[in-house]
């Protein structure tokens, strides 16, 4: 019989674990930053995409048929003699490069992505600031008798109920 009562305990600690488990995944700032994460990859894919293939392009032809991908400097010689046209052959022949090319493409990746991010953060700023206040305009005041801080539009005082002057 005990080892049946062991069986049953070590089930029911394993069915309270997985329900605070549940518990945890279900909670909303943990699947927010699931999809977070989530959209955050396949934006960052996409954003490399536009700079690879769109923004790059343009701008290595303008400067005589440059492929920034193809930009690096090598520090070690390959084993094997040849002209390589590419970091990866340089690195497959033995040698080791450094690949200032990709990290240019990645820079402005990453420009476009922080860039994107602040105009997202903006926006939720503007969205979330009420609508009847310019930012530089105050929202509160000090009530004259008890000094505590109040709505500015507030006739009498939450504290100390005292009636105040219209402004």
């Amino acid at each position: 019989m005990k080892v049946n009562k062991d069986v049953a305990t070590k089930v029911k600690k394993q069915s309270v674990m997985m329900q605070e488990f549940k518990a945890f995944i279900m909670r909303g700032n943990v699947l927010d930053m699931a999809v977070g994460i989530i959209i955050g990859a396949a934006f960052g894919a996409i954003i490399t995409s536009l700079v690879k293939d769109i923004i790059m392009p343009p701008i290595g032809l303008a400067l005589g048929n440059v492929d920034f991908a193809n930009l690096y400097v090598v520090i070690k010689d390959p084993t094997v003699a040849g002209n390589y046209s590419t970091p990866a052959a340089v690195q497959a022949a033995g040698g080791v490069t450094i690949n200032y090319g990709s990290f240019i493409n990645y820079v402005i990746t990453f420009l476009i992505v922080a860039f994107a991010v602040f105009m997202l953060i903006r926006t939720i700023g503007k969205m979330r600031r009420p609508k009847n206040v310019t930012p530089g305009e105050p929202t509160t005041k000090e009530c004259p008798f008890c000094l505590s801080v109040i709505p500015i539009k507030a006739n009498r005082c939450a504290h100390c109920t005292s009636q105040l002057e219209p402004k």
